[in-house]
């Protein structure tokens, strides 16, 4: 049974028996920064689980990818030296949100099993938690499961739970036994769980009966409504179907094993040291293709440095095999072959993975061996000084540092030696290293006031909550809430608040706020404990430490920087859409800034962009800016914006409602920002710039409106400048521009040819000859020049040495004062042959008895007179 055809009878089993099919979510969980990657399949329902978001169904199942590669759930050690552990894999998983319990998990699963997938009754075990004599009573008599074949165990095995608080329970394990037969006999719970280590008994599926809410003092209270949660791992299902004795002997693995042994030109021995770097390959070109997939670049912090931690492991082992050249990249193309049908993604960035996992495997190359050298002197310089055979923490941070190689690359190949890595040492290194930097990026706005320092806050008005009226309103007369006074500065709470706080890229207002006799000019606006605090700096401020309630105020926005900063806003949002349609779907959002003056956009993409896709992403903006479009703006529960196309910032948190932008047909986002309200608005849209800020992260900077306007009239004004330099019309600057090229092409023509064997003015040839052995031709060119110093002369050599010919030239030359020099300049190519300048001028030297010396290419030597010489 292949691995596609379990993963949809799965699905459709469940979907049989009411459940609703869910598509995997993104590796990176969605409104969860708190999880690095999204590990098991009830990630995607947490909110449910915990009461806090509600859904139309109350059963689903899925077949979720998921990741295991840091943290908690780590499995990249054991990764190619076991059967069944991966980075990436699959989560089968039914659940249920208040609805079936035990006993329909349990009779789901076994039916499952049995009736499914035709596995052997007397084949399987179960184990449950020591105190679950529910789940004891389901098995031995709903099921009619023997009593030898169900073991209870502890907490450690059998007991589940999210976080250190909240909802948790027992969980009951379905374990396969692996043994033939002849083999099989009553088991202990000891010699149960020691088959379950050695692999010998495999566990395939894990059903988790939340039924209890943990509180702080650890005491466990019953959930009003118990949910059900189990996984079921596909490798692991797949593995024991095929008959395989390997997860990665399976039909969605040895493909990726196939390929390794193609590219490397060896064939694949699994029992050998050679085979645990096939099976790493493997696995890591998955986990790669996935993360690249889902929009996780390498980095050297968070999820990206998880990415390259895996990918540098898995060039690693590529070394190993013999390559000192890319090959993940020949690995990653079949992963997207095998699973590209299950997993649109992966082909719709097919070249895109390709792409970055290429860039990546180049970029570790150029360093990989010296890293390899370091880490053998250090091993050797610990083993002769007789110290403990340990990595010191300054040794391992210099290969990160220096050689890019993560941590855990350094203690991998310290543990194949029998060493340690002194951690501790490493992380303080680490931590000096990011106090520079934080200390080197101190700049020039240390000065600007701070919000959250100095003064303490003054209560006017009981604590209520704000409101925002910047979406509709630049002006309002209101209430201060609060008031905080600290020296030269105000900062006040509003009751009615127009000013926007600096977030989703876009600046903070400015403006003023003024009262009965005086008005502050607001510099800062900024978001503190949820709510929106507006400060500015003051000449006196007695007025405010005398204020009493009720404060009345006029908040003015600086409209004019506003509706700017707006056309910038939305234009951002048409740059992305446009960027996904002209570069394709890998394009994703890393970062922006939208200021009244310009916007800047930053974005996954390998490569720069052709001048010609940056006209057709510019083109499309403007089109949509030119006709007009009307923005919608509406609010909506998050997962239903997601199921109509919005855009959502990976990483980002999100509440339940979310404010959903929408221009029709061109852009749908997910943007607490302001706008304009129609695309006319923005007028016009000019990119200005597009650089590279990251490994496979690129920037657009652009401009609208009066700044796109002022853009275009500076480059008029530059052309005029241009013409007037040539002594053209502006219309005639591109036929004059030829003309000069063509003219410095005849120039150079001629050039060449005093090189070959012409007279240039001032020079003498005293010989020219042409030679020729094999298919090699060179030239002898002997000159007499004068020159006032011998500046003159290298001059005369470097346009020898960057012409064309091959060959070897001999100067003459004559300076003030009747003093003599011989230069000779060799060509590369006769260089590489053995034919060097230095060691022909030491020989002239000898024979004129003079003295000489200098490099390869080009040497001179001091003589009498040159003729005789030449």
């Amino acid at each position: 049974m292949t691995t596609s055809e379990i993963r949809s009878r799965f699905l459709k089993f469940f979907d049989r028996k009411d459940h609703e099919i869910r598509t995997s979510s993104n590796l990176v969980p969605e409104n969860d920064p708190s999880l690095l990657f999204t590990n098991a399949g009830m990630v995607q329902f947490k909110g449910l689980f915990l009461g806090v978001e509600q859904a139309d169904f109350k059963r689903a199942v899925t077949s979720q990818k998921c990741l295991r590669a840091g943290g908690k759930h780590n499995d990249l050690e054991e990764v190619g030296r076991t059967a069944r552990h991966h980075t990436f894999f699959e989560m089968l998983g039914n659940f249920s949100f208040g609805d079936y319990f035990k006993e329909g998990a349990i009779h789901y699963a076994w039916e499952f099993f049995v009736s499914e997938l035709g596995l052997e009754e007397d084949r399987i075990f179960v184990s449950i938690h020591d105190s679950d004599d529910e789940a004891h009573g389901l098995w031995k008599n709903s099921v009619g499961l023997p009593e030898e074949r169900i073991f209870r165990l502890g907490d450690k095995d059998n007991f589940w739970q999210m976080a250190d608080t909240g909802p948790c329970g027992p969980c009951s394990e379905l374990h396969y036994d692996m043994r033939s037969k002849k083999e099989r006999r009553i088991l202990s719970t000891e010699n149960f769980v020691e088959l379950g280590e050695s692999g010998t008994i495999i566990e395939l599926w894990n059903l988790v009966f939340m039924q209890f809410d943990r509180d702080k003092k650890g005491e466990l209270h019953p959930l009003p409504s118990p949910s059900i949660d189990t996984g079921a791992g596909l490798e692991r299902l797949a593995s024991l179907l095929q008959g395989a004795d390997s997860n990665y002997h399976t039909d969605n693995f040895f493909p990726l094993i196939e390929a390794v042994s193609e590219v490397v030109g060896k064939p694949y021995v699994p029992q050998s040291e050679e085979g645990v770097s096939y099976r790493v390959l493997a696995d890591h070109a998955r986990a790669i293709s996935f993360l690249l997939s889902d929009g996780v670049l390498p980095s050297n912090e968070g999820r990206g440095y998880v990415l390259r931690r895996i990918l540098r492991r898995a060039g690693r082992h590529a070394w190993i095999l013999g390559r000192r050249e890319p090959t993940l990249v020949e690995i990653v193309k079949v992963v997207v072959d095998l699973m590209g049908k299950v997993y649109p993604d992966l082909e719709e960035r097919r070249e895109y993975i390709a792409e970055s996992t290429l860039k990546e495997e180049e970029r570790f190359l150029l360093t990989i061996e010296g890293g390899m050298d370091r880490f053998e002197r250090i091993t050797t310089k610990t083993m002769s000084s007789g110290l403990l055979q340990t990595v010191s923490g300054q040794d391992a941070f210099k290969l990160y540092d220096t050689f890019g190689f993560p941590l855990d690359l350094t203690q991998l190949m310290a543990k194949e030696r029998g060493y340690g890595v002194d951690v501790s040492s490493f992380e303080q290194a680490l931590e000096e290293q990011k106090n520079r930097s934080r200390a080197d990026r101190i700049d020039s706005n240390s000065k600007e006031m701070s919000l959250d320092t100095g003064g303490e806050w003054r209560n006017l008005l009981p604590d209520q909550d704000q409101s925002f009226e910047g979406y509709d309103h630049l002006q309002t007369e209101t209430e201060v809430l609060s008031i905080r006074v600290d020296q030269d500065r105000v900062a006040f709470l509003l009751a009615d608040n127009p000013f926007y706080a600096e977030g989703g890229g876009q600046i903070s207002d400015v403006g003023i706020v003024e009262g009965d006799g005086w008005v502050v000019e607001i510099r800062q606006v900024a978001k503190m404990g949820g709510k929106i605090v507006v400060a500015g700096i003051v000449n006196d401020v007695a007025v405010f430490e005398q204020a009493s309630p009720p404060l009345i105020v006029r908040a003015k926005v600086d409209s004019s920087i506003r509706y700017n900063t707006q056309r910038n806003h939305t234009a951002t949002h048409l740059l992305h859409a446009s960027l996904r349609e002209t570069l394709g779907e890998h394009v994703v959002q890393r970062g922006s800034l939208v200021a009244p003056d310009r916007l800047r956009f930053d974005f996954t993409h390998n490569g720069s962009m052709t001048d010609q896709e940056c006209a057709d992403v510019e083109e499309r903006v403007n089109q949509v800016i030119w006709n007009n479009l009307e923005l919608k703006i509406d609010h909506q529960p998050y997962s239903e914006a997601l199921e109509a196309g919005a855009m959502a910032l990976f990483g980002e948190k999100y509440s339940d409602v979310v404010r959903v932008v929408e221009i029709e047909g061109a852009s749908i986002e997910l943007c607490g920002g302001t706008h304009v309200k129609s695309t006319g608005e923005i007028g016009l849209f000019e990119i200005i710039g597009e650089t590279g800020v990251a490994a496979g992260v690129r920037r657009i900077e652009a401009c609208t409106g009066p700044g796109a306007m002022a853009h275009l009239k500076s480059y008029v004004h530059r052309l005029d400048d241009v013409a007037t330099s040539l002594g053209v019309s502006s219309e005639n600057i591109t036929s004059r521009i030829r003309k000069v090229l063509q003219e410095k092409k005849d120039l150079e023509a001629l050039l060449n040819s005093y090189m070959t064997g012409g007279q240039a003015p001032g020079e003498s040839v005293v010989k020219f000859q042409q030679y020729s052995t094999g298919d090699k031709h060179f030239c002898y060119k002997a000159v007499t020049v004068k020159a006032a110093d011998n500046a003159g002369v290298r001059k005369w050599g470097d346009a020898f040495l960057a012409s064309s010919v091959s060959g070897v030239a001999a100067v003459g030359a004559e300076f003030p004062g009747s003093k003599f020099a011989v230069f000779l300049f060799v060509t590369k190519d006769l260089v590489d042959m053995g034919i060097k300048a230095n060691e022909l001028v030491s020989r002239i030297a000898e024979k004129v008895g003079g003295r000489g010396g200098g490099r390869v290419h080009m040497a001179q030597a001091g003589v009498q007179g040159p003729g005789e010489i030449l």
